[in-house]
């Protein structure tokens, strides 16, 4: 795989947050917290956390190689008497699946970046947390956010940002791209962000929606397209020099395209 340089980790104002990183095996996060609520012991609890994931994941994966081979969904066992025993990351990873029209894997990264703020802030009295796994994020904020979208040659690419409402918080935040990054996508969108209040399920439709994108012309076809699914808050595709929005965040051009 051809490194990609996580250059979007820059964006974030380090007077606002205090940061570190968490890696096992392939999996590399991000985690941002606000300074007066940073602890050393978050660290060695995400670490502690990403491990434990990972290893759940790939001892179902060893099991069931189709829930990570699939570009369908596929049910969470393979039958009704061991549903129970399927670890909760792969039944939150299945429903997604089924309920954006993916793999199970196409979530894979916002579930991570979930589960992994979730333990945080159930153990630490975090005031702001940013969890980011590969370009999606999990995001709880005391204030709003400005997020700029990274969409390759696109000429808007970092120049269009979306505001996070702090109350629209905990949320997730993530970015597919058929011509960006290492991730399978079918499409030929530069960028397709997608904020939903669970990251795993952002991150299933910005997979979804990115494959629906073969040109500028399909941009309006997406747009209406996804006002039939409530859980997408806000959505932002970059085709092109082309762009659509939907959704209740406010989305402004930080750069003039000249």
């Amino acid at each position: 795989m051809e490194f990609q340089p996580r250059t979007y980790r820059e964006q974030f104002n380090p007077d606002r947050f205090a940061s570190f990183t968490v890696q096992y095996l392939e999996t590399d996060l991000w985690i941002g917290v606000d300074h007066p609520s940073f602890r050393k012991e978050i660290a060695e609890l995400a670490q502690k956390e990403v491990v434990l994931l990972r290893k759940q994941l790939d001892h179902y994966i060893t099991l069931h190689p189709e829930f990570l081979t699939s570009l369908e969904p596929v049910p969470p066992a393979p039958n009704l008497q061991n549903v129970l025993s399927v670890p909760k990351i792969v039944r939150e990873m299945t429903e997604s699946g089924f309920r954006t029209g993916t793999g199970p894997m196409a979530s894979v990264a916002g579930m991570f970046a979930r589960h992994t703020a979730e333990i945080i802030r159930a153990c630490f009295p975090v005031k702001e947390l940013v969890v980011e796994n590969g370009g999606d994020y999990y995001l709880f904020l005391k204030e709003d956010m400005l997020m700029t979208i990274f969409a390759g040659n696109s000429p808007l690419s970092e120049k269009i940002g979306v505001i996070v409402p702090a109350a629209e918080t905990p949320c997730g935040i993530c970015t597919s791209s058929g011509t960006v990054g290492p991730s399978l996508s079918f499409g030929k969108a530069d960028a397709v962000m997608v904020a939903c209040y669970s990251p795993t399920l952002a991150d299933g439709w910005a997979t979804a929606l990115a494959n629906r994108v073969k040109s500028p012309a399909d941009i309006e076809k997406v747009l209406t397209f996804s006002e039939q699914f409530p859980e997408i808050l806000s959505l932002i595709i970059i085709c092109e020099d082309k762009t659509g929005i939907r959704g209740n965040f406010e989305v402004r051009f930080v750069h003039n395209s000249a």
